[in-house]
């Protein structure tokens, strides 16, 4: 059953392409808090772009029941809200609607949120061939069949997040070459399997975060020339594989913060000079090679915030900030027991040219000789 409303009118077809756009701004607006300015990072920063919150997903479903009403239609609690445009429908399913056999033939935009769902119908999607969104975040989905996404070869969206995964069927992408954007985030995935994503030639946006991964395979992205942005963050890493970046031909973000990582090897990052977004803070960082960062001319955002780190090699920031260029949106290296020796000659140095753009200043702090303990690390790199 469903609750149908025909968009001819213009205020009401506005209405819903505003509540579509919210969506949109929403996911937009979490990646850009993050990007925006290390001043105001919280806690919360991991969130990663693509999964909406509850309140979100719901603030649109109430602002489609606004549309509703305005047209005079009482809908009903069991049935899901279908919204007609000149583009293809729209379907919203929040419990405690009842999920239909079938969707219209004609629906582009498709949001299942929030039920006590642990399997999915190999043929749900079948007739809905037009379907470009797929949200099914916040279920209790435990798998998929490979057959799953065969009706919808357009899709270009499909956001599983905070479901109960632990794999992916191979085959499930064999007909996505238009998928865009995947997000699995908050699943209990532990591995990965490079057979898994086979058939995601399109994909830019790929978010891991919040599952339970301890190590990735060789050669995972080594066909995602497209991807723009890689989110593994709060996972279980301890070591990356070296080949990870050997695939994206233009990565811009990337997100491993809230991991085990002890080491930061030299070559890892070197594979994508345009990186404008480099996130490893809440590791275990305690060793990186001077050439870690070599090679990364863009790179506008830097955190290395609560760590291990009491030095670091001479050279390791010869590639970033001035005198080259202005690191944009700044870097944090907060949190860290740093020795305030000789040794920090060369981040002394890049300190002072680059003091602008350093965030959580008075949260840097020597931890170390004796006589300097608690310093700024700024003022210790001022007097130095």
């Amino acid at each position: 059953m469903w609750v149908r409303t025909s968009l001819g009118g213009e205020v009401a077809l506005r209405a819903v392409q505003a509540g579509i756009r919210l969506l949109h701004q929403a996911k937009g607006t979490q990646m850009e808090k993050r990007e925006a300015s290390m001043s105001s990072w919280s806690p919360q920063r991991n969130q990663s772009p693509g999964g909406l919150s509850s309140h979100l997903s719901r603030t649109l479903f109430l602002l489609l029941l606004s549309v509703v009403s305005a047209q005079d239609v009482t809908p009903s609690r069991d049935t899901c809200l279908v919204f007609h445009s000149i583009n293809g429908s729209s379907v919203s399913c929040h419990p405690p609607a009842k999920l239909p056999h079938r969707f219209p033939a004609d629906t582009v935009y498709l949001v299942v949120e929030f039920f006590n769902l642990t399997q999915l119908r190999a043929d749900t999607l079948q007739g809905a061939s037009n379907l470009q969104e797929l949200h099914l975040s916040t279920n209790q989905l435990e798998s998929l069949s490979p057959k799953f996404l065969l009706p919808v070869p357009l899709l270009k969206v499909l956001d599983l997040t905070r479901n109960a995964l632990t794999r992916l069927p191979p085959g499930l992408f064999r007909v996505s070459a238009a998928l865009h954007t995947l997000v699995l985030k908050e699943n209990r995935l532990e591995i990965l399997e490079p057979s898994w994503l086979e058939g995601l030639q399109a994909l830019g946006h790929l978010d891991l975060s919040g599952n339970r991964l301890q190590t990735l395979p060789p050669g995972l992205l080594a066909n995602f020339t497209s991807l723009r942005i890689l989110d593994l963050s709060n996972n279980q890493l301890k070591t990356l594989p070296p080949d990870l970046l050997r695939g994206p031909l233009q990565l811009e973000r990337l997100h491993l913060e809230g991991n085990r990582l002890q080491v930061l090897g030299e070559g890892l990052l070197s594979p994508q000079p345009d990186l404008r977004y480099l996130f490893l803070n809440d590791n275990r960082l305690a060793t990186m090679a001077a050439g870690a960062f070599q090679g990364l001319r863009q790179l506008d955002m830097l955190d290395l915030s609560n760590n291990l780190l009491t030095g670091v090699p001479k050279g390791l920031w010869t590639s970033l900030g001035q005198p080259t260029r202005d690191m944009k949106d700044g870097f944090d290296i907060s949190g860290n027991p740093w020795i305030c020796d000789e040794k920090l000659d060369d981040l002394y140095g890049w300190l002072v040219a680059n003091r602008d753009k350093m965030f959580s200043q008075n949260a840097t702090r020597c931890a170390g000789p004796e006589a300097s303990k608690g310093q700024k690390l700024l003022e210790a790199a001022k007097s130095h």
